[in-house]
């Protein structure tokens, strides 16, 4: 005999499970904020910023935002010695891997 299957609380666990992907998302998202110092700006300027690198249809620039956020994390991961990475994943980010350091900043 098969066994019934509990969607309520599949959907539930899967649910639970993307509202902690997105909040670890989020968190991660910050501590890329602090860890390049732009916390220090005030929200709307760095809004204005991301901003423009999204809207930016000037593919040298975006290639070159890449660079110098491949350039951060690699600096970070010699810098930091025993420090967390920034994606809390426990390795160093990959240059091409992490969208968020590679396609931001202000050229």
């Amino acid at each position: 005999m098969r066994k019934v299957r509990d969607y309520d609380a599949e959907l539930k666990a899967l649910t639970d499970k993307a509202r902690m992907l997105k909040a670890k998302r989020v968190e991660q998202l910050g501590q890329l904020v602090a860890a390049t110092g732009a916390d220090a700006l005030d929200a709307e300027t760095l809004a204005g910023v991301l901003l423009d690198a999204i809207g930016s249809k000037d593919a040298a620039a975006k290639e070159a935002w890449r660079a110098k956020g491949a350039t951060f994390f690699q600096r970070r991961g010699r810098k930091g010695g025993g420090a967390a990475p920034i994606d809390g994943s426990g390795t160093q980010a990959e240059p091409d891997g992490d969208a968020a350091g590679g396609s931001v900043g202000t050229a």
